[in-house]
């Protein structure tokens, strides 16, 4: 059974791998996901914005005082006994590498279009075997409009492009106007890979006390759907890589991705809910299914179910719209009989 698939120039062992987890943050897990089926992993954002606040912090004290005690410099901290948020991603970064076999994905959240290039440059120094650019990102503005919103997206993917040579996945969100015109544009400018799609965290408002508080909850299965719609229309109408993340828990999910058009089925909710052990449990799903409807490998199945392959188009279309409305009326006129 071949299980090999592609993506992002890494040749991979199956198409299962780790999406960001706080799990990846230990060597140990790293190894565990590694013998348990994981064929990459991607670790944890680095988020430029905490190194800017921690490095404003670190300035805050290193001055205080100064200005009115010349005795206070004798006993300010060594600079070098510091360790940034940055510090500690690549330190690790570069562990991760020495201690698995398989490929290690950075993943970034820059705030600036220096920041973006200057930290990806890193990642890239520290070993990383691909970078994916985490473009969480919510428009706000009123004044900026949806295609200086893209722009700009698509302008800090080309810098990031000319500043590494690893290559580079995008982390979309779904609300764009136009994915394919959109993936079209972050083609134009080198991006070797798509990853659909972000999870937008939602606050939560506490009504006694009037207050927005934080929120998270792990994916659900339900959450596949939106990926599989827009990785099956995008099948076959780009050259980039393709990769779902997000409501993928089951060897179903895996094979449902691929016969989307994906390279790769991206996990993490299913890890913190069963262990790390399940990734073992999927691959073996996957390997028995294959075997049962007589797949050899994984590249036979890819696109099967892609909008290019079916004979029907329309449950990718507004006549899915129509149908669905059309069936549920019925239904529920048929209950009532």
């Amino acid at each position: 059974m071949d299980l090999t698939t592609e993506y992002l120039g890494l040749k991979l062992k199956s198409p299962i791998v780790v999406s960001a987890t706080p799990l990846s943050e230990s060597i140990d897990n790293l190894r565990r996901m590694e013998a348990a089926g994981a064929a990459a992993v991607v670790l944890t954002s680095l988020f430029e914005e905490q190194i800017v606040l921690e490095s404003g912090a670190l300035d805050s004290d290193l001055s205080r005082g100064t200005e009115s005690y010349f005795e206070s410099l004798s006993y300010l901290p060594a600079f070098d006994d510091h360790y940034s948020s940055q510090d500690a991603y690549l330190r690790h970064l570069r562990n991760a590498k020495s201690s698995v076999g398989i490929p290690i994905i950075a993943s970034l959240n820059g705030a600036s279009p220096g920041g973006w290039t200057h930290f990806a440059e890193l990642l890239e120094d520290a070993g990383a075997d691909a970078l994916e650019l985490n473009t969480y990102s919510l428009a706000t503005d009123p004044n900026r409009t949806s295609a200086e919103v893209e722009q700009g997206l698509v302008d800090l993917v080309g810098q990031v492009k000319r500043s590494v040579r690893i290559p580079v996945a995008v982390k979309l969100s779904p609300q764009f106007t136009s994915v394919p015109h959109l993936v079209r544009q972050l083609e134009t400018v080198g991006a070797d890979g798509l990853v659909l799609f972000n999870r937008f965290y939602q606050p939560d408002f506490d009504i006694e006390n009037l207050d927005v508080i934080p929120r998270i909850a792990f994916s659900t299965p339900e959450e596949l759907l939106l990926r599989l719609h827009w990785v099956a229309i995008l099948y076959g109408n780009c050259h980039c890589d393709l990769a779902i993340t997000g409501g993928v828990h089951s060897a179903e999910g895996v094979l449902k991705s691929i016969m989307a058009g994906a390279q790769i089925a991206m996990m993490t909710s299913a890890l913190h809910l069963h262990g790390i052990e399940h990734l073992a449990t999927v691959r073996a799903d996957l390997v028995r299914w294959m075997e049962e409807h007589e797949y050899a490998s994984i590249r036979q199945m890819r696109g099967s179910l892609s909008r290019r392959a079916v004979p029907d188009t329309s449950p990718f279309d507004r006549g899915n719209y129509i149908k669905t409305l059309s069936s549920y009326t019925l239904r529920k006129t048929a209950a009532h009989l």
